[in-house]
């Protein structure tokens, strides 16, 4: 099943796994939020299980502050924060219902968490504690931060442009591209624009500069979509992670399959096999050397049988993930 230049963590979450995180100093260090309740924190390169803690209710979502701090949030609506040094943890706040996305940016120094309470709240990591509350038109499904500014995508294809620094009103309101509920958003690491999936086998890449000039160069295009026996199934594009160096991103869909995409000459670099079940989340290591894959069943189906949910570690090349 996996090759050389791919493995198999041990100990991994006993239920969906909702979100991969590397840490932002090192390829050595996976966070891992799962619907069994738990954050985990795995030492990829000893491929063990350094330690986890719990929620109670299944964890949506997680982000490293610092290398030593956790933040993660999911349906019993706390904010945690952990101290990975000493494996004791403190709530931080809470939403009104459910949290779905928790986000560090690192320029303003703000965590970022989106809730189906249709809000955005800012924390302040030192103290830790609330800084502001931002209503939202519906529902946070994903939000992604690019530099100083924070794009959120809701229910209703809607997608917010805010400014971090002020947060007074909105930057920019749009709706988007793809006519289908959007799955995921993530910024540019070189902060020009985001790249958006939805549940339609598609994916768009925007720019955030309004103007007509580099609005031309937004594009959309048809991926994880498989034919099989003469009849196409189209699958939700869950999970977007960028290559920091390159600027390149890597897309995983519900059909079990991950591809590496060139956003600016327009084309796909490469395919990895197919994994067991469906891609949920994908993280790059912050020098762009390991690709974490989250390979794990997401109900499309309902409640059936299904293969083991799964985090595969692979080694990615410069043949892989560079523009050619």
């Amino acid at each position: 099943m996996t090759g050389c230049n791919e493995y198999k963590l041990n100990q991994g979450p006993e239920d969906s796994i909702s979100a991969v995180k590397f840490s932002p100093s090192t390829a050595q260090f996976l966070l891992v939020s799962s619907w069994d309740c738990t954050v985990r924190l795995y030492d990829v390169g000893g491929n063990t299980m350094r330690m986890k803690y719990q929620h109670t209710a299944p964890v949506l979502d997680c982000a490293f502050y610092d290398p030593t701090h956790s933040w993660s949030g999911g349906l019993d609506s706390q904010l945690k924060t952990h101290d990975l040094n000493t494996d004791q943890d403190a709530i931080v706040g809470t939403h009104d219902a459910p949290i779905r996305c928790v986000e560090y940016c690192p320029e303003v120094n703000v965590m970022v968490t989106g809730s189906w309470d249709r809000s955005v709240r800012l924390w302040d990591p030192r103290t830790p504690c609330n800084a502001g509350t931002f209503t939202q038109p519906d529902k946070v499904y994903t939000l992604s931060v690019a530099g100083d500014r924070l794009i959120v995508g809701t229910a209703g294809r809607r997608v917010l442009v805010w400014d971090l620094r002020n947060m007074g009103y909105v930057q920019q309101r749009r709706e988007s591209s793809l006519k289908y509920q959007t799955r995921c958003i993530r910024a540019f690491p070189n902060k020009q624009g985001y790249v958006l999936s939805s549940i339609e086998g598609r994916v768009a890449v925007e720019y955030l500069d309004p103007s007509q000039e580099v609005q031309k160069k937004k594009y959309a295009f048809k991926c994880h979509r498989l034919k099989e026996e003469g009849i196409e199934h189209v699958y939700p594009v869950n999970a977007i992670s960028f290559h920091s160096v390159h600027n390149t991103f890597a897309t995983g869909g519900s059909d079990g399959f991950v591809n590496i995409w060139d956003p600016f000459n327009k084309k796909r670099l490469c395919q990895f096999h197919r994994y067991p079940t469906s891609i949920a989340s994908l993280a790059f290591s912050n020098d762009g050397t390991m690709l974490a894959i989250a390979s794990s069943y997401m109900h499309e189906k309902g409640d059936i049988s299904h293969p083991e949910d799964a985090i595969f570690i692979r080694q990615v090349t410069d043949a892989e993930t560079k523009p050619k």
